[in-house]
């Protein structure tokens, strides 16, 4: 007894132990993420820091000043001033609209009773174009009133044509997406979410002018008003407003399924129906065939995408909605979505719902707090809207993107002084010569403490991304304290920058999936998700047997031997694949009835099939170098002498064919087409107060202004130690710009040794060696910290910026490259172009039907579809680059980008391929590194390799037979 007795108390007191350390622990852990002390009581403002420009300036600037009265609206048809304006009459059910051209602009003026702030609301319809949003910029009394409202996104409308199909696999194949333009009503607000209320915009008490400017796509208006800012009522208001008998349910178990797939209507095309192989809670569930069961993913992932269904409830009632949704994108975040029903917001708990974490399954059931939201409605067909928004989330990213802004402007300054690498055993005395930096650091370390309690409260919990903020708090906060240490830490401080930009973007970023919605009476009960351990076991043992009966290179449609189908390899990704695939069964297929089998393979596969003869009739996406080593070794068809062949180079640049052409024969057609543009920073080119150069001698008369800042420009090189980072393409600038070419007529020599050459190459190794332009940089993060405020580089790295960087959104742009000025006036801006290609082989035995198909593939229509339904999947980053001239005009470029790219791409020039042409790449590549490494003499250098590489060409023509 007594025995039992101290065990019942030891325990006890191990317990109680226990207790106490982990309380310890707990408290521990709350202070440590609790920085108020450090923030409290100080003005976090920033007022006279930062950009002055933006939005929540504006605000403080007008904080004083009421919201306006009353709805104010504008008649469209009484412009003051306007160009690229005509009136429409009896147009998508309206009797007059105003249609606006892409290079328009429409001034109206506006009389204010009393001063106030107002909303700004505008009905519109997307007239047929690009199938881009719609821009358009806004001035209020000749001026932009903040940044944002020089680009207001107006979206359009997507949908599925048709139902999907399957292929003869099993696999079900979404259908195609296609505008369905309707009247739209959209508010003035933040493109990039980060502002979940509508901008409110201050107009004094007068006559002001209002100013509409076109950006991009055309439109038609219907309406456009002032409205007195007013906030959405809570439940119990809206329910307060609601005759209650009217809704009383018969049905009182009534419930409806819309599955996530079926959506109606969508605001951006690739927000398509996709499936889910990972979970078999799935519905439908599959493991061996492809079944489109969910929508959302990876790309609803940006605030103001929305996605739309259309349901029916049979009798007038009270109907609750629940969401079976899932969030396992990002751990520690939230996903909004903000509900509309029948195209507005009932409620304030509406305005942001929020789907936490989770590796499942699980239902959301609208409510208030309280309990479930019940939604009156009347008998009939209705919409249900589910919009991205980043919630609470938003005010903390602007507060993020402003500080990250203001961190490199701190950094700059700090360059100015130190270098880019500074001297570690220097004392530079950084508060004394800048003290206001200090104040600055002092200021944002306080800010980000601030922004970490922000949003570990949001969260819940730490994250990664807050966990960034805190690294920078802190080292902030010892630089105040050590200025000394400043220079040793400077590379770190860069990278911390770097890192928070990073966090920016991916808290931006609000991924959700939708399997499927329920609309239901208060009484009918929820059906339960299997997600436990037996269904997934289930699941995944029948993934892993149905692996080995699955052929995963084989896409879409599979033909057998016999049925006369031609094969086509593709060295692109699966996304890349699966469209062509899909793209070649509903339409190619049905168009000319030739069989098409399509493989993803990889590239270093294609040589030992075609040696064993094994290999595909034609090939797709392959590297410009590799054409010509096939017709060398006679194992592609000469495409040039094939009917029709004519027709189909109109559509493409000669500088893009180029490259396929070897002994009067053309042996492959372009794909895509890239080429060099220069990027620049508008504010540091303005704050360093230099215009943008227009030649290369401009660019050498402005650097001095830039590296007295200790910034510098950004020059392709071919210097660099890694050979996946070799670009000449510079130096091939600076040839051709002098009228120099690569090689003799027939190929046969290179001509490296010509005065013309020396020349260029002497210019170009003088970038590095005379102007100091870095060797190794990387060019996006030095851009957007603003170190390199000019570079040049591929076009196609616009959307990595445009999507990657937001926190410099409106700061950049792309220009001509900088030319060499001739004697008549003309600026000379000839650059080298790249790309890959599609050839036939020679062994196939079905060479007509292979040239049918690839005069399809290359075609304008297929190029623009295809271009659409990648960006459409992978999102802006990757835009297709098509050659096709007709296609390239109808992408999603703005009109400004693509005056640039028309006017460059005019200037683009092919480089020939020859035998041993590996060898010139080679050796420039070794003359630029034993000049700006070794110091060597430029011209003997340069004449020392072109003896070997004409050598080498001699022998390689040897060994083909061709000397």
């Amino acid at each position: 007894m007594t025995r039992n007795f101290f065990s019942v108390r030891k325990m006890v007191a191990a317990a109680a132990v226990i207790a106490v350390i982990a309380l310890i622990f707990l408290v521990a852990g709350r202070r440590e993420q609790d920085y108020s002390a450090k923030y409290a009581g100080f003005d976090l403002s920033g007022a006279g820091a930062g950009r002055t420009n933006i939005y929540s300036r504006y605000l403080e600037r007008y904080a004083h000043i009421p919201a306006g009265q009353g709805d104010i609206p504008v008649d469209i048809f009484a412009w003051t001033s306007g160009e690229g304006l005509s009136i429409l009459e009896n147009f998508e059910g309206t009797n007059q609209v105003l249609r606006t051209e892409e290079a328009s602009y429409a001034e109206y003026a506006v009389n204010i009773e009393n001063e106030g702030l107002y909303f700004i609301n505008m009905e519109y319809y997307p007239l047929p174009s690009r199938g881009i949003p719609i821009e358009r910029s806004l001035m209020i009394n000749g001026e932009i009133p903040f940044l944002g409202a020089d680009r207001l996104v107006f979206q359009r409308v997507w949908g599925d044509n048709g139902a999907s199909r399957f292929d003869n696999q099993g696999n079900e194949i979404r259908p195609q997406q296609i505008e369905i333009p309707r009247w739209e009503s959209a508010w003035f607000r933040d493109s990039l979410g980060y502002i979940t209320e509508p901008y409110a915009f201050y107009f004094h008490e007068g006559e002001n002018i209002i100013r509409l400017t076109g950006i991009n796509e055309p439109m038609a208006i219907r309406s456009l008003s002032l409205r007195a800012p007013a906030g959405t009522v809570s439940y119990g208001e809206y329910l307060a407003g609601v005759d209650l008998n009217r809704y009383r349910n018969r049905q009182t178990d009534f419930s409806l399924t819309i599955q996530g797939e079926s959506a109606a209507r969508r605001s951006d095309p690739s927000l398509y129906a996709i499936y889910d192989r990972s979970s078999g809670a799935t519905d439908p569930a599959s493991v061996a065939q492809i079944k489109l069961n969910m929508i959302g993913g990876e790309i609803w992932r940006v605030a103001g995408q929305w996605i739309e269904w259309e349901f029916s409830v049979p009798e007038n009632g009270m109907y609750r909605i629940s969401i079976k949704g899932r969030q396992n994108y990002n751990r520690g975040f939230v996903s909004n979505r903000t509900v509309m029903i029948d195209g507005r917001i009932p409620c304030l708990e509406l305005a942001s719902v929020p789907f936490t974490y989770s590796n499942k399954w699980n239902y959301v059931t609208l409510n208030d707090g309280r309990g479930d939201i019940l939604f009156p409605l009347e008998s009939g067909t209705h919409t249900l809207r589910l919009q991205a928004t980043l919630g609470g989330m938003g005010e903390m990213l602007d507060v993020m993107e402003e500080s990250v802004y203001r961190l490199n402007s701190i950094y700059r300054k700090i360059l100015v002084l130190t270098g880019p690498e500074p001297d570690v055993y220097r004392d530079y005395r950084i508060d004394e010569v800048y003290p206001e930096i200090i104040e600055a650091m002092e200021l944002e370390s306080r800010i980000l403490y601030k922004l970490v309690d922000d949003l570990t409260g949001y969260a819940g919990e730490r994250g990664a991304e807050a966990a960034v903020a805190l690294t920078l708090a802190r080292q902030l906060e010892y630089f105040v304290s050590r200025p000394d240490k400043i220079p040793r830490t400077l590379i770190n401080f860069k990278f911390n920058i770097s890192s928070l930009g990073d966090s920016l973007l991916a808290l931006s970023q609000s991924r959700l999936d939708i399997d499927y919605i329920i609309v239901s009476a208060e009484d009918a009960q929820l059906p339960r998700i299997r997600e436990n351990f037996f269904v997934s076991a289930s699941h995944e043992i029948r993934s892993f047997l149905s692996s080995f009966f699955v052929n995963y290179n084989n896409l879409g449609d599979v033909y057998k031997k016999g049925e006369n189908a031609i094969e086509v390899w593709m060295l692109a990704g699966r996304d890349q694949s699966n469209i062509l695939k899909a793209m070649i069964d509903d339409t190619f297929t049905p168009l000319t009835g030739i069989k098409v089998n399509v493989k993803l393979v990889a590239q270093d596969a294609v040589m030992p099939a075609v040696v064993a003869g094994t290999g595909p009739d034609m090939v797709l996406t392959v590297p410009q170098g590799d054409v010509i080593n096939y017709a060398l070794r006679k194992a592609v068809l000469d495409i040039s002498k094939l009917s029709g062949y004519a027709d189909v180079i109109k559509e493409l640049d000669r500088s893009v064919i180029i490259p396929f052409e070897f002994q009067g024969g053309v042996y492959g057609l372009p794909e895509t087409q890239y080429y060099h543009v220069m990027y620049y920073r508008k504010d540091i080119l303005q704050e360093l107060n230099i215009d943008l150069p227009d030649t290369w001698d401009d660019l050498i008369n402005i650097l001095p202004v830039i590296q007295k800042n200790n910034m510098n420009v950004g020059v392709p090189s071919v210097a660099t130690s890694v050979q996946a980072n070799i670009d000449f393409s510079n130096f091939l600038a600076h040839l051709f710009q002098r009228g120099g070419r690569l090689y003799n007529e027939d190929g046969s020599r290179t001509l490296l040794d010509t005065e013309i050459a020396i020349e260029a190459f002497d210019f170009y190794t003088k970038l590095y060696t005379h102007y100091k332009a870095p060797v190794v940089y990387d060019f996006i993060n030095r851009f957007r910290t603003g170190e390199m405020p000019i570079a040049f580089a591929d076009y196609s790295l616009f959307n990595t910026l445009e999507v990657f960087a937001p926190e410099i959104r409106g700061l950049w742009g792309f220009a001509l490259m900088p030319g060499l000025k001739k004697e008549n006036g003309v600026v000379d801006r000839s650059v080298s172009t790249g790309t890959l290609a599609a050839m036939i082989f020679s062994q196939s035995d079905y060479q007509d039907q292979a040239w049918e198909f690839l005069k399809w593939w290359v075609s304008s229509g297929t190029q623009l579809r295809f271009g659409r339904e990648l960006e459409s999947l992978m999102g802006a980053a990757a835009r297709y680059p098509t050659a096709n001239y007709y296609a390239f005009r109808q992408l999603s470029w703005g009109s400004e980008q693509m005056a640039v790219l028309d006017e460059q791409r005019s200037w683009t020039v092919g480089i020939p391929e020859v035998p041993g042409g590996y060898f010139v790449s080679r050796h420039i590549t070794n003359a630029v590194r034993r000049v700006i490494n070794e110091g060597e003499d430029t011209r003997e250098t340069l004449l020392d390799y072109s003896i070997t590489i004409n050598d080498e060409l001699v022998k390689k023509r040897k060994e083909f037979g061709l000397e």
